[in-house]
């Protein structure tokens, strides 16, 4: 009896160790993780608190306007759940630095953007959740980092997952609608994500995330847009769609912990500002 009572603690610390299975009577959504690329606008509808310091390194093609260069983020989101369907939502603000190749390095704080999101839709048994949500950009930055311009933005979106045991599909979609049509471009964007869940210490994905502009600003000589940092305003740029499409993992090091990685490039249209891109986060959660 002493053997059999070993061998059954063995294998639930095993078991737990590994994050095998979810605990029985947990909610599918323990398994889940959230998005590591497209940080501003790829906002998960999992409900949770959360502190999520960011850190990028996105590379400018040399076919760019302004020619090659290195833009590094730093960046801490903010969210905090009012209820189990409620949560208040800060998605942009923290330190960008753009080092041109050759030229002097300018450096500014980012725009503020925060917002709401309600999970409109959730269910246990068909392991779903759709979760529309908004978001104001705030043009409180540094025009030296292409920050601080126009009046202002909403985003508008509305992300969705669907769960199959350990494989979770999530996807969200949504408009940027300027206050100045003039200084800024509107656009739709859309993004999605396959993770899986293989162990705790690692949840690998596939993303892809990409921009449509709809509209032109006043900017002269700018043929395409910012991706999902900058919006330059371009007066060439209607109609164009960039893309990227990447991959990478989250780690589980504590039940509330998550860290993640991705490394993104640049796939469709005239992805000059996109070349490619590194991205490395926390999710702290309570």
């Amino acid at each position: 009896m002493m053997n059999s009572l070993k061998k059954q603690t063995w294998t639930v610390a095993t078991i737990a160790a590994l994050g095998v299975t979810t605990v029985h009577g947990e909610s599918w959504l323990t398994q889940t993780i959230t998005p590591v690329t497209n940080p501003i606008f790829f906002e998960a509808p999992q409900i949770q608190t959360e502190i999520r310091p960011i850190f990028a390194w996105h590379r400018v093609d040399s076919g760019f306007v302004t020619g090659p260069a290195d833009v590094r983020v730093y960046a801490v989101q903010l969210r905090y759940a009012l209820t189990d369907r409620l949560a208040l939502i800060a998605t942009k603000d923290g330190y960008i630095e753009i080092e041109p190749k050759g030229k002097p390095t300018s450096s500014g704080w980012a725009d503020l953007a925060a917002g709401l999101k309600y999970a409109l839709f959730k269910s246990e048994d068909s392991q779903f959740i759709v979760t529309p949500g908004v978001t104001f950009n705030l043009p409180t930055g540094s025009r030296k980092v292409f920050q601080g311009d126009g009046d202002g933005e909403l985003n508008l979106f509305v992300s969705a997952m669907k769960g199959w045991d350990k494989l979770h599909a999530t996807v969200n979609i949504g408009s940027r609608i300027p206050f100045n049509f003039d200084r800024q471009t509107a656009n739709i964007h859309y993004s999605g994500q396959l993770d899986y869940w293989v162990c705790r210490w690692f949840i690998p994905f596939v993303s892809a995330n990409a921009f449509t502009t709809i509209t032109d600003g006043n900017r002269k000589g700018f043929s395409n847009e910012g991706f999902d940092l900058i919006n330059f305003g371009s007066a060439n740029a209607s109609g164009e769609t960039q893309a990227a499409i990447g991959g990478g993992f989250r780690s589980r090091l504590l039940d509330n912990l998550d860290l993640g990685f991705a490394y993104e490039s640049g796939v469709v249209g005239r992805n000059d500002i996109f070349k490619d891109r590194f991205t490395v986060d926390l999710s702290w959660r309570f």
